[in-house]
């Protein structure tokens, strides 16, 4: 008497995006996640095409108050229809290997794991860096939500987690992170305030040492140990500017370890 093995039931696969004024990006990050058997995106109310372009792609558009990354992301992660979700941003491609990779782990049913972590490469002003602190900055976007999420308090430079064991797939997931030069020195700017708000508030303090130290070993850290001078001037700029950010966020977090402000006070109009 024969017997014969049941096959391996194709797991959904449901893409969450979180969007705001992303008019000019989020087609390509769609066009990318064609594969998925849905797209959802959770709009901030954006003013620009987002809506419009996100509808006409076929995705399930809502729209929520923005409350932080982490707490949008994994309102996103609950509205989906299928139990394993793709997170990306915005200006995030699935690229073609990648692509193949996940396609081969959903038709053998994720077997054995909880989630999947793959490298991202991103876009800097003309040039992919494929060295120093920007590569492979490996990011686990694929997991069994009944196993994990975006958990956690930290609203600002959020992760995944499970509570399984996750496994690596080739290909890389495509990053387009600034416009300018001026929008990445105000996003840093702008995230590591958030990001020393939040330690100060865990109770953690800047030290002397850390103030002077810490933008000096990140510098070197990404441009020289890890090979960011591999990637040319383009790696060259890309270490000045993320020392810069450890620099400010140590220097608000010692700001405000010694009861000083670090953002002008909202004004009554604002807070309403």
């Amino acid at each position: 008497m024969s017997s014969t093995t049941a096959p391996i039931e194709r797991p959904r696969i449901s893409a969450c995006i979180i969007a705001f004024n992303e008019a000019g990006r989020i087609g390509d990050c769609l066009a990318s996640l064609a594969f998925c058997d849905e797209i959802v995106v959770v709009d901030s109310y954006s003013t620009d095409a987002t809506v419009a372009i996100a509808e006409a792609a076929g995705a399930r558009v809502l729209q929520r108050a923005f409350e932080g990354f982490r707490s949008q992301k994994a309102f996103c992660v609950e509205q989906a229809s299928h139990d394993w979700v793709l997170c990306l941003d915005a200006d995030e491609r699935i690229s073609p290997e990648l692509r193949t990779a996940i396609e081969q782990a959903r038709d053998g049913g994720f077997s054995g794991h909880a989630g999947f972590r793959f490298a991202r490469l991103s876009e800097y002003f003309g040039k992919f860096l494929r060295h120093g602190n920007a590569y492979p900055d490996r990011v686990m976007r694929l997991f069994d939500r009944r196993q994990g999420g975006w958990r956690g308090k930290r609203e600002i430079h959020e992760a995944a987690s499970v509570d399984g064991s996750v496994g690596t797939l080739r290909g890389d997931l495509i990053h387009y992170p600034y416009r300018s030069l001026q929008q990445q020195l105000a996003k840093t700017e702008k995230y590591a305030r958030m990001m020393a708000e939040h330690e100060f508030a865990r109770g953690k303090r800047a030290t002397l040492g850390k103030l002077v130290l810490a933008p000096a070993w990140r510098f070197w850290r990404g441009f020289l140990f890890r090979g960011g001078f591999r990637d040319g001037w383009h790696g060259l700029v890309y270490a000045y500017v993320r020392a810069n950010y450890v620099r400010q966020k140590t220097i608000m977090l010692w700001m405000l370890g010694n009861g000083q402000a670090v953002a002008d006070p909202v004004a009554p109009a604002e807070r309403s």
